[in-house]
């Protein structure tokens, strides 16, 4: 979940205005972080999963299951309840209460109304009581939530009357990417809303199915007006014996004519043999598993961005669950390229598809994308290793470089930097507050890429972190907590053995379309190194680090 804030939001016109503003100020927010943090040393080692539930209703009648969009009665439900808030409470966003003895589990809004987001309510390490705790852990968000029958077994009698409380006795949380048949023609959610509303402007989705804090749909309507059209999803359908070609997606009308938009489709936006979608929640509305680590310094925590990003495809392939939309068979088998172009608000000139008169630079990427820099100042990072044709705001580059920040690093954030901010609140442009980090958060939480390099906060309290962001859910506890503590793993044998993962950045971004493929695992060839242990010996020092 990006950045919350409370103000008045920018429509798009007024917000292109102030672009700039942000951006300079979001710099130099950057920069007094810098100044007070580029020596911050001996941070332990902390951890940390985030989880994302789908929350459906189940009609026992009918038999159908239908997305809840009750996320906000969930949360109020959980932040009122007394016997929580006496444990600590376990919604930040609404509770301001002291965390006492072992911490609950948190919950947190996210962008779908039907969606919810938990994580552990305080920091993992990496020992081995820690690392075994990962999936009870992960159960317990779950009983909290009541989103079992009553059946699971607890260790308080608190935890019974939460599952019993908080939510409807038909709602379960289940973890899957995407809810199978959002979109299509029939009722899906609960309660119903029809289509077509003024931010989303979907021909399939309402706009009650966004999340009512005001970025969400600010940011869905801004992603829109910049890019001049709806987004365009279109995802290729599976073909077997009997489908019918060339497939025309039998969900879309092409004789709508109550926004502008709707000529989208009567323009080719729905593509044959596809599956079509034109709306942000398409792509944020799917739910993923997400680690993000606190390094012991910068140092440490630019070697493990460097090298977890080759390995970004390879666990998305791994962990690929995401094989319908709109309750068509999809030929492909992860979420990643669908939330890619849901969030995608490139003009047709940063497309390619008008030659350069208003905007600065043609963008070969979406804001949601694999990555495109290497930041590690590491002798074996090659120059042959980095993207060709990366874009970057030379101007940003140069201050951020005038302050003393490497080139590497600067040309980082100076590359994400080259975006416009969506959703810009009026109250904020009033002075720069060097003390917050809200002008940087703004452009930095809004480059989705699958590895995200995150400085301190303003008060230094925890590390420089590196999240990994590229996993799909998966069904079961077990599975997401394999993955988060092989991941955890993959981190130490980086620091422990020196490897050495580096491939060209083209190849990874190759790797990231190739991972979208059918069984991509078991079926496909990735880039990889042959040889990812060093050349020179490895010496263990007292501290468990190599020399």
């Amino acid at each position: 979940m990006g950045l919350l804030a409370l103000g008045t939001p920018l429509e798009w016109p007024d917000a292109q205005k102030a672009a700039d503003k942000v951006r300079q100020w979001g710099i130099e927010q950057l920069l007094s972080i810098w100044r007070r943090a580029k020596g911050k040393e001996r941070d332990v080692l902390r951890w940390g999963d985030e989880i994302e539930y789908l929350v459906v209703a189940y009609d026992d009648q009918l038999h159908k299951v239908k997305l809840s969009l009750r996320q906000a009665d969930i949360l109020d439900a959980l932040a009122k309840d007394e016997a929580l808030q006496k444990q600590g409470g376990c919604v930040p966003e609404l509770q301001h209460v002291a965390r006492k003895g072992e911490p609950l589990p948190t919950f947190h809004p996210e962008f779908g109304r039907f969606m919810l987001e938990a994580t552990p309510g305080k920091p993992w390490g990496i020992g081995f009581k820690d690392l075994l705790d990962v999936e009870p852990n992960m159960k317990w968000r779950f009983v909290v939530q009541n989103l079992f029958r009553g059946r699971q077994i607890t260790k308080t009698c608190s935890r019974r009357t939460i599952a019993k409380e908080h939510m409807e006795p038909n709602e379960y949380p289940i973890t899957l990417t995407t809810f199978p048949r959002l979109g299509t023609r029939d009722e899906f959610i609960t309660p119903y809303f029809p289509p077509s509303g003024d931010r989303l402007r979907s021909q399939f989705l309402p706009d009650e199915i966004a999340n009512p804090h005001i970025r969400f749909p600010t940011l869905a309507a801004n992603i829109r007006a910049r890019r001049g059209r709806k987004v365009e999803i279109n995802v290729p359908i599976f073909k077997d014996e009997n489908t019918v070609l060339p497939f025309q997606d039998p969900t879309v009308v092409y004789d709508l004519h109550k926004w502008p938009e709707d000529d989208d489709v009567r323009r080719g936006a729905a593509k044959e043999n596809h599956i079509y979608m034109d709306a942000m929640a398409f792509g944020m509305g799917s739910c993923c598993l997400q680690i993000t680590f606190q390094a012991k310094n910068i140092t440490e925590g630019r070697k493990l961005y460097d090298q977890l990003s080759p390995l970004g495809p390879i666990l998305l392939a791994l962990t690929a669950a995401t094989p319908i939309y709109k309750g068509f068979l999809a030929d492909t088998d992860v979420r990643w390229n669908q939330i890619s172009r849901a969030v995608d608000d490139r003009t047709p000139e940063e497309l390619g598809e008008k030659p350069i008169e208003n905007d600065r630079w043609r963008v070969p990427k979406s804001r949601y994308a694999s990555n495109s820099t290497y930041i590690s100042q590491d002798a074996r990072l090659r120059k042959e290793y980095m993207d060709p044709d990366l874009v970057v705001d030379e101007d940003i580059k140069q201050r951020l470089m005038d302050e003393g920040m490497d080139d590497l690093l600067a040309t980082h954030f100076a590359h994400l930097f080259i975006r416009d901010p969506i959703v810009i609140f009026g109250e904020d442009l009033k002075e720069l507050d060097l003390s917050k980090t809200d002008h940087f958060e703004n452009l930095q939480s809004t480059n989705w890429q699958h590895m995200r390099f995150k400085p301190p906060p303003p008060d230094n309290s925890i590390g420089w972190r590196v999240e990994f962001r590229p996993m799909e859910i998966q069904i079961s506890d077990y599975e997401n907590a394999a993955f988060s503590v092989f991941i955890v793993l993959i981190t130490r044998a980086i620091l422990s053995f020196d490897l050495n993962f580096y491939i060209p950045i083209p190849n990874t971004t190759e790797n990231m379309e190739t991972a979208h493929a059918r069984d991509a695992v078991l079926k496909e060839k990735f880039y990889f190194r042959n040889d990812p242990l060093p050349s020179r010996p490895i010496k263990s020092t007292t501290n468990g680090h190599t020399s």
